[in-house]
Order: structure tokens, then sequence, then C-alpha cells
């Protein structure tokens, strides 16, 4: 791999070499780097772009990367990958994609990964989108994802946009069975001409399961902002949405709620709020020796988190 492609592996996956356990890395539309473990096995698919990563049941404190990078300009991709966690596992998955374009072209990567997750099964999701390049191509990335939790299963997914990705839709839906939690920490903060659409659709079919859903983001210069949550609750279950944004100069913030209780006993709730940064907050980082644009990156940081 170059270095750029390493410096984008370094932004969304964290990765300064090689990782330890299961990975595949993709760059430009090819394999650069696989390899699988005793539990966990990475297979290509044959009928489409994508792998198939299956978890044996009982596997625990492993992990598995996979990340993408493109530093092709004007190179775009659609890939389709498959999550089968077998019962009573413990892991971690850290996707993620990164994409330079110093060209005129569109750079895009457009990915659905489906998740199926096993009985008392806990998975720890973490997925990073990065985009850099000085060209005039706008990089674009569109990731599906779909999730079936069985019974007692528990999905933790951390998903973060802060950089240089022009136009993105996100899309998460979500199916989950009798005790299954699924909690979601999205953060993301648009700039320039920049446009983010999150939607997120879950059933809650199962009595006792949950779902926690948090979106957090910034809106800057002239970008924009759609932000739709849709939670059914079908069982005896409890649900809740937020969205808490910042907008700053010239954005655009929409925040658009459903809530569909078909059980007497389903709890549903959803917060939203869209507001500039409080004058408070920046007096107090300023008398403590700050300059204006660094007490609105502090806060926008910290929001962040």
């Amino acid at each position: 791999m170059d270095m750029i492609q390493e410096q984008l592996l370094a932004e969304i996956a964290d990765l300064h070499g090689v990782p330890e356990g299961a990975y595949n890395i993709r760059a430009n539309g090819q394999m650069a780097g696989r390899n699988t473990t005793a539990n966990i096995d990475i297979v290509t698919k044959t009928d489409k772009p994508g792998i198939d990563i299956i978890i044996k049941a009982g596997t625990k404190n492993e992990s598995v990367h996979i990340p993408v990078v493109l530093s092709q300009a004007g190179y775009t991709e659609m890939v389709y990958n498959d999550f089968i966690v077998g019962e009573d596992c413990d892991v971690t998955i850290i996707a993620g994609c990164g994409i330079h374009n110093s060209g005129d072209q569109e750079a895009r990567h457009d990915g659905i990964h489906e998740f199926h997750i096993g009985k008392n099964s806990k998975v720890r999701y973490v997925e990073k989108h990065y985009g850099q390049g000085d060209g005039n191509g706008e990089r674009v990335m569109n990731p599906t994802t779909i999730l079936h939790l069985d019974e007692n299963a528990y999905l933790i997914m951390e998903s973060t946009q802060i950089k240089g990705v022009d136009s993105t839709k996100r899309f998460t839906k979500g199916d989950l069975a009798a005790g299954a939690r699924l909690d979601i920490r999205e953060n993301i903060m648009t700039h320039g001409h920049q446009v983010a659409t999150t939607e997120f659709e879950l059933d809650l079919n199962g009595d006792n399961s949950s779902a926690d859903v948090v979106s957090r983001s910034v809106a800057r210069d002239f970008s924009r902002q759609d932000f739709y949550s849709v939670m059914n609750g079908n069982a005896v279950c409890k649900g809740h949405s937020e969205c808490d944004a910042i907008i700053m100069d010239k954005a655009t913030v929409k925040a658009s709620p459903a809530l569909s209780a078909n059980n007497v006993d389903a709890s549903l709730i959803h917060e939203a709020a869209i507001g500039k940064i409080a004058g408070e907050q920046m007096i107090k980082l300023m008398t403590l020796g700050l300059t204006e644009a660094e007490a609105e990156e502090r806060i926008i940081s910290g929001f962040l988190k």
C-alpha cells in the first residue's frame, strides 16, 4: 500500500501496521490483505463484490478489521458484506471507509453491511468515515446497515463522520427479538456545501427488547443535515431516539422523528434539540485565555465525543 492509503487506514481504523487477529483490507476495489483465525473466517463472495465474516459460537475477546480505502480519482464501487455471529460471542468489529480524491471526478463508496447476531452475543461495531484530497471531485459515501438481533443479543454501534465527506446517505434498519438490546451512537460534522442524511428504522419485535439511538451533529458553513428516525414498538419494549445538533453560519438542520406504539406496554421516547453554541459557554472559555475560534473548537470537540 502507498503512503496515502496508509494514512487513510490510520484515520478510519487507527491502523499503523498489520492489525492483530482477523482482518480484510480493501484498497481501490482489490483485496490488499487478509488474515483469518481459528474462530473468525472471512470468505470472498462469488456472486457479487464483498465478503462474508463468519464468527464461531462462543468466540470471546477477539476482533476483526474490515477497512476500505479509495485513492483512485473517479473510482466508484458497491460492496456487500455479511456478518454471521454465532451464539454466546463477545467480539469487536472495526470497519470504516476513507477516500482520497485529488481529481475532478466523483469518488464513491456504497456499502451494505448485514448483521446476523446470535443469541446471547455481544458485538461492538465501530465505523468511521473520512475524506481528503484537494481535487474538485466529490467524495461520496452511502452506507446501509441491516441488523438482525436474536434473543438477548446486544449490539453497540459507534458511527463517526467528522471530515471531508461531501455527500452521504446513511440508512440503518434493524429488528430485535426478545431481550435484545441495541445502542447506537452517531457523530457527524459537515462543512462547506456538504450534505448528510441519516435515517433509522427499527422494529422492536420481542418482549423486553430495547433500543437507544443518540445522534450528535455539527453543521457549519452552508452544509445541510437531515435526521429521520422511525421506531416501532411491537411488544413490551423500551425505545429512545435523540437528535442533538449544533447549527452554525448558514447551515440547515432538520429532525423528523416518528414513533409507533403497537403494544400497550411499549414505551417510546424521542428528543430533539437544534441550536447554536451558547454564548455563556464561549464567554467562560475566553475568560480562561482562549480565543473565540479556540473556544468554539473546544466546545465542538467536547460535544462530539
